[in-house]
């Protein structure tokens, strides 16, 4: 139960996360967050180690000068100098530090804290100081900066052998060192106190982000609500009216596509209203034609065997045209079913034409009609043979029924590398033009009166194009009256899975 509880509330979490409003709320709090994040650990520690760099510059300077009065005042000799003592206090107040002057001996000649005189001192800094000559600093995690100066004594050597206007030479001599230790006491309170006003301006910010990302959300995804509503009003059949938002670019194109699947379920529906009031029509005209010669035969007594056998073949007549009507229905709905109901296999084209053409043989030669077949190359293809079989028959009967006495329907197979290519064409008699886009349509007959005579029930090429389109092929026609009519159908030799 535990397992379950928690998988449930996983699931729930997930469809939270799912929200685009929510997700968008986030997206804009993140926007505003990372720059406040930025300003907090970024500037502040930027101003920190600025502000350090300026002290200690500002500290080194000034005991560099405090260095130069050292040998200014002979004090690396005497230490007794109250001038020099007073710029070393002054220095150390001013920056709330410590001095410490060292000879040449490593020996500490004066400290402003008055407990080191007298001591040796070895650093890594000092000893680097007075081999190297020059000045270094650090930043000590018990809040100093410890600077070390060089005391650098120059000496003039002046070349006699050459000329009085000859360069000088000079050399530098360290004869000593100054190790500062500076304070950060008062920089820290600085930045402490910046760092709570920032702090304060970050909270006001994480106000003013979290409502601004609640309302610019909720504004923002006002069209999707009011699109969502319309699909409802829709779907509840409340309304059957087009939606149009505007608001967005999206929105458009997602109220332009359900508007054109709108469309697309009215012609459906229309189609389906249509389909059934066919359905019902064909399907009653022979029981109603049946009912009629039963009737006749009921009514009248001793009836005569030669009436009997006539009305009986006129019942049978019947019977077989609402079994073709009931048969080419159930393949009609077998051909609108999913690609899975497909059985899929390597088939010879040219062997599948070859025996449909053996086939439909003599129902031609009863029609006086020549049919030709002629394949321009071998072709194997992956095909449902039955359903395909199916389609190619009902073109090729099509140019047999409604042809011309003495004329033929001609079979052209040709394949490129993708596609194998059937041409039917036919000197029927044609059709017009403006039936060209109607003739796939369930029951839809050119001339009803001349279909009825055939016999075709006019769902043979709504199951063509079925079957085809089932394939991912494609099927054109061209045709005019009394010129005959050509059926191009191509299809994929690989079978393309939906």
């Amino acid at each position: 139960m535990i397992k379950v509880a928690k998988l449930r509330q996983i699931i729930e979490r997930s469809k939270v996360f799912r929200s685009l409003r929510l997700r968008l709320f986030f997206l804009i709090l993140v926007s505003g967050i990372i720059p406040c994040a930025i300003l907090h650990f970024g500037i502040l520690d930027m101003y920190l180690d600025n502000t350090i760099d300026i002290r200690t510059t500002a500290v080194e300077t000034q005991v560099k000068i405090v260095a130069d009065h050292l040998l200014t005042y002979n004090y690396m000799l005497d230490n007794s100098n109250e001038i020099v003592n007073a710029e070393l206090a002054q220095l150390s107040n001013l920056y709330d530090g410590r001095v410490l002057v060292i000879d040449g001996n490593f020996r500490i000649i004066k400290d402003t804290y008055g407990i080191s005189e007298g001591k040796t001192i070895i650093s890594e800094d000092i000893i680097k100081c007075f081999k190297d000559g020059t000045a270094s600093n650090r930043v000590e995690q018990n809040g100093y900066i410890e600077i070390v100066v060089p005391i650098e004594e120059r000496i003039i050597n002046t070349d006699i052998k050459k000329s009085p206007a000859a360069n000088t030479v000079a050399d530098k001599k360290i004869v000593g060192a100054m190790l500062t230790s500076v304070s950060t006491d008062s920089i820290t309170v600085s930045h402490e106190y910046v760092q709570g006003r920032i702090f304060v301006l970050e909270e006001l910010t994480w106000v003013v982000i979290f409502a601004f990302a609640f309302f610019l959300s909720r504004h923002m995804l006002k069209p999707f609500k009011k699109i969502t509503e319309s699909i409802n009003e829709v779907k509840n059949g409340f309304t059957d009216e087009e939606i149009c938002v505007n608001d967005y670019l999206e929105t458009e194109e997602i109220g332009n596509a359900f508007n054109q699947m709108l469309g697309r379920m009215k012609v459906l529906d229309d189609s389906r209203q249509e389909f059934v009031s066919n359905v019902s029509h064909e399907l009653k005209t022979p029981l109603a034609s049946m009912k009629v010669l039963a009737d006749s035969l009921l009514a009248q007594e001793d009836v005569p065997a030669e009436l009997y056998r006539e009305f009986m073949g006129d019942i049978a007549e019947e019977i077989d045209r609402e079994n073709k009507i009931i048969t080419d229905l159930l393949s009609l709905v077998k051909m609108t079913r999913t690609s899975a109901d497909l059985n899929i296999e390597s088939v010879d084209i040219n062997g599948l034409l070859e025996l449909m053409m053996k086939r439909l043989g003599p129902i031609a030669a009863r029609a006086n009609v020549k049919l030709i077949f002629e394949s321009r190359r071998k072709v194997t293809a992956e095909i449902d043979e039955v359903k395909l079989m199916l389609a190619f028959s009902n073109l090729v009967e099509n140019g047999i029924k409604y042809n011309v006495d003495d004329g033929w329907v001609k079979v052209v197979l040709d394949a490129d590398h993708q596609f194998f290519t059937m041409e039917i064409s036919d000197s029927g008699i044609g059709m017009p033009a403006e039936a060209l886009d109607h003739i796939y349509e369930r029951f839809y007959r050119v001339d009803k009166s001349h279909s009825r005579e055939i016999g075709g029930t006019g769902l043979g090429l709504a199951i063509t194009k079925s079957a085809i389109l089932m394939h991912r092929g494609s099927i054109t026609v061209s045709s005019e009256e009394g010129k005959g009519t050509t059926f191009v159908v191509k299809i994929p030799i690989t079978y393309i899975a939906q």
